[in-house]
């Protein structure tokens, strides 16, 4: 099979991060819950993850390195645990539901209110007057994807996170696109939480991610429970990251995860960028002549996009291209609206969805060249599919 969809996960996973994960049930004793060497081996394991998590961004601070069952819940534990009744949240035109149902959830009582910020493609300054303009006095937090999962748009998070520090308001960045794709230097940006998804562009496995907070804001934990710390106590502890890491730890998940960064760091994250970036334009040129072919943005470029790319077929619904793909030419994409209502009505396909393609460094032009030929008898040929 010609796999094509790494936005959603990415596949295959290394090698590397497979046995990680399966070396990992040699020493599955609880991490930081007894002082017995295969709990002590656990707790290295966990350790070297939070580690590599801070080198790959920069980060300095390890205890600040909050490990989650992915970029959803990470991403919950700022929206609901830095808000306060009466808060103003700005969120972009972009959004995954990951940001956009618990704002909905905390908004629909009256708790707090949040405003939309429209993006223009490849115009940063635009989107920047547009952030705002979306401002109010009680802005708290902005909320934004660092790259649509739909439309490979990039948002300008270094000069947004600026104007946020300029206003005093928090800014939380959704990196579930990004992380292991772009170069992000947590050091040098004005983000205070960064909520990454370790299934995507890290190659760890799903039920993975980390939530990295770099503010003295610290959000109320969504779970409490056993810590293995302070056990006589019947609060939480503040004290990170046992705070936000009740129960016990996804140490098979965490090392898988580890590994994979491990991977990205060998590869080098701009080489990665470049390999996949270089297949998403020839993609786009390929597609930009076929006459029944609807591309919806302008040609992917270094600054403005991630290798990510949505298209339509004149007279199939995206649904049945993927679908075609899949049963007649062995080909696996995504179709529909991918979790991202925000971003359809953005690009005013939300009545009909897209057809996404998301490469990986596992990618090939043999790949692509096969595609090419696949949605160009597809587009030719409707009739007898339909």
């Amino acid at each position: 099979m010609i796999y094509l969809d790494n936005a959603a996960t990415t596949f295959p996973k290394p090698l590397a991060v497979r046995q990680a994960m399966n070396n990992s049930f040699s020493y599955c004793a609880n991490p930081g819950r007894a002082g017995h060497k295969l709990s002590i081996k656990a707790s290295e394991a966990i350790f070297d993850c939070r580690n590599r998590i801070s080198q790959l961004f920069n980060f300095d601070k390890p205890e600040n390195i909050i490990l989650t069952s992915g970029c959803t819940f990470a991403l919950n534990t700022v929206i609901k645990g830095v808000l306060r009744k009466g808060d103003h949240v700005v969120i972009s035109s972009l959004e995954h539901n990951s940001v956009v149902r618990p704002l909905e959830k905390l908004s629909e009582s009256g708790f707090i209110t949040y405003s939309v910020a429209e993006v223009f493609e490849c115009d940063d300054d635009k989107t920047l007057d547009s952030f705002r303009k979306a401002f109010k006095d009680k802005t708290k937090l902005v909320v934004c994807t660092h790259a649509s999962n739909v439309f490979g748009i990039k948002l300008p998070i270094s000069r947004i996170g600026a104007l946020c520090r300029y206003y005093g308001i928090l800014f939380c960045v959704d990196a579930a696109q990004t992380a292991g794709l772009l170069s992000i230097d947590i050091s040098d940006t004005s983000v205070d939480y960064l909520c990454i998804a370790g299934h995507k562009g890290l190659y760890g496995p799903m039920g993975t991610g980390a939530l990295l907070i770099n503010t003295e804001t610290i959000p109320d934990s969504l779970c409490e429970g056993g810590t293995g710390s302070s056990s006589l106590n019947s609060l939480q502890p503040e004290v990170l990251p046992d705070k936000f890491e009740s129960g016990t730890v996804n140490l098979h998940g965490m090392s898988g995860l580890s590994s994979g960064i491990e991977f990205v760091s060998k590869r080098k994250v701009t080489q990665i960028f470049t390999h996949e970036l270089l297949l998403i334009k020839a993609l786009y040129h390929n597609l930009n002549s076929m006459e029944n072919v609807i591309l919806y943005t302008k040609e992917p470029s270094n600054e403005f996009h991630v290798p990510l790319l949505s298209f339509n077929i004149n007279g199939l619904d995206s649904e049945s291209v993927a679908h075609l793909l899949d049963s007649k030419y062995n080909i696996a994409v995504r179709a529909g609206i991918h979790c991202s209502p925000l971003a359809h009505k953005y690009m005013k396909t939300d009545d009909i969805g897209t057809v996404r393609i998301s490469p990986s460094i596992f990618s090939t032009q043999a790949d692509i060249k096969a595609l090419t030929t696949a949605i160009f008898q597809l587009s030719n040929n409707k009739k007898i599919f339909i």
